[in-house]
């Protein structure tokens, strides 16, 4: 009710609040004022219970513990978020179709797919995403020639730890992705659900209207639309050439760059193509007295 009858009300915004206290911490959000200090790091914190929070990541303390697993939390929101995986709660509902959540900061995430939404543009090219991990990855990807994770097997360089897990997958033959009604395994999870809707009915697929061919996901879906459209969004910005997708626009990339992205792991030598790095492995693997079928 307090909030209600404006008693505790932020000169500054309008915003009103339900006691003293909590209008005290927001006004420090105006005023910048930060006057709880960690010991150790020196940052600051508007909230003595932040500051409380923080500590802990210094000391290593977990206080908020699991009783059906043995994982524990350093604040007790990650533990109440934590235990919607065991209960299987997801509070959080999107108004616009039926998925739902077990965190509010998913279901703004997801919103954005309705809305369009994307707020985080790249400095460097002006393109745009709608979640903030995306657009770091992109400038892993593209404007980056770092490459800090190779393939242990082949030498192959990746910018992510992520392509890098699927890649290793054709080495081993480990197919991680089972299906649950019958004894297929599978090397992706993409694999996996293209199993599942043609040999389960299982899933949702997405239909182009123009030609009615079928895709298992609606990014697929729209790659294949701007095919139909002819247009091609993705400029090259060293010479007129146009792309499709971004992945082509990269490949292209290549041309123009130094860098050489395939690693032979007998002799070291390396290409900007997979299969001029496969066909030299060929060649490397008969000279050195390999099998090449072994690898």
């Amino acid at each position: 009710m307090n909030v209600h009858s404006s008693k505790y009300k932020c000169t500054e915004c309008g915003k009103s609040f339900s006691n003293s206290q909590v209008l005290t911490w927001h006004r420090r959000s105006h005023s910048g004022e930060k006057p709880f200090e960690c010991s150790v790091c020196n940052k600051r914190f508007t909230q003595a219970g932040h500051l409380v929070s923080h500590s802990r990541i210094h000391s290593g303390e977990k206080p908020y513990k699991c009783h059906m697993c043995d994982k524990a939390f350093s604040k007790c929101g990650d533990l109440n978020r934590h235990m919607r995986v065991h209960t299987g709660d997801q509070p959080y509902k999107c108004l616009m179709c039926d998925k739902a959540f077990i965190e509010s900061g998913y279901l703004k995430t997801h919103m954005r797919v309705h809305t369009g939404d994307k707020p985080y543009k790249c400095s460097l090219c002006n393109k745009s995403f709608s979640q903030f991990s995306s657009l770091q990855l992109h400038k892993r990807r593209v404007h980056s020639n770092r490459r800090p994770y190779h393939c242990p097997y082949c030498g192959r360089l990746f910018a992510t730890n992520g392509p890098l897990k699927h890649h290793v997958l054709i080495h081993t033959g480990a197919k991680p992705y089972s299906c649950r009604h019958c004894s297929e395994c599978l090397t992706r999870l993409k694999q996996l659900k293209q199993h599942l809707l043609k040999s389960h009915n299982e899933g949702t697929c997405f239909t182009c209207e123009i030609c009615e061919k079928k895709f298992i996901c609606a990014s697929d879906l729209q790659l294949h639309l701007i095919r139909h459209s002819a247009v091609k969004p993705y400029v090259c910005s060293e010479c007129p050439k146009r792309f499709y997708t971004d992945s082509e626009l990269k490949c292209h990339h290549r041309v123009h760059s130094e860098y050489k992205q395939f690693c032979c792991f007998l002799c070291d030598k390396s290409f900007k193509h997979k299969a001029n790095v496969v066909k030299h492995f060929k060649r490397c693997s008969v000279v050195r007295g390999f099998d090449s079928d072994t690898f």
